[in-house]
């Protein structure tokens, strides 16, 4: 059987990101508009709905009863470390001019 993660902890970071923790300890920094498409969705695009998320079965769900399963939240980017990398390559060319 193969590993079904659950959301355990969230917590709004800015914009559409949400710090997600699952229940296997790992956690990372999501940017949830990336599913905004359709126009159940459209609800969340605004900012004060859209910090109105909770946990419900073991992920992020909305008033609205729109939810992103898990697996999906999961196995998405984890934006901290991608905002982390693009720093790292900024200092680098700066200390190379």
């Amino acid at each position: 059987m193969s590993y079904l993660p659950q959301v355990v902890g969230a917590r709004y970071v800015n914009g559409f990101v949400v710090s997600t923790r699952f229940d296997d300890g790992s956690e990372k920094h999501i940017d949830l508009s990336q599913w905004f498409k359709g126009p159940v969705f459209e609800p969340l695009k605004d900012p004060k709905v859209f910090k109105k998320f909770f946990i419900e079965g073991g992920t992020l769900a909305w008033p609205n009863g729109v939810d992103i399963a898990p697996e999906a939240l999961y196995a998405a980017r984890d934006s901290k470390k991608r905002h982390k990398k693009r720093m790292e390559r900024t200092r680098k060319s700066r200390r190379s001019s």
